[in-house]
């Protein structure tokens, strides 16, 4: 009987690894308005903003996050959010991501790879 391996990954505030059910994914998503480009923005005008991936299902690199209050300063404290992406990106406030948090009803499963 083969036992089954669950993907771990490191909460980019306390630093500490644990199964992925037990995280939040965020993930770098370009909202795309007039503005001019500049360091901040790419090429197409896009401004990255970072946003909750409570499906687990957007593209690109995503950052794990511990939905409690104590990562998220953390994570915002160290800027965490701009080396996990590896890119310059504004990090939001606490505020910002504790409501993210608190309209994200659970921690949901990644389609297929949990069966």
């Amino acid at each position: 009987m083969s036992s089954k391996v669950e993907p771990r990954r490191t909460c980019i505030g306390c630093r500490v690894v644990e199964s992925q059910q037990s995280l939040m994914r965020w993930v770098l998503e370009e909202a795309f308005e007039e503005q001019p480009v500049s360091e901040q923005n790419n090429a197409r005008g896009g401004v990255p903003q970072v946003v909750a991936d409570p499906d687990r299902r957007k593209s690109g690199r995503g950052a794990w996050l511990h939905p409690t209050p104590e990562c998220v300063a953390l994570a915002v404290k160290k800027r965490a959010f701009a080396r996990a992406f590896r890119a310059n990106v504004v990090s939001p406030s606490e505020d910002a991501l504790n409501t993210a948090i608190a309209h994200t009803t659970t921690v949901r499963y990644e389609s297929g790879s949990e069966n």
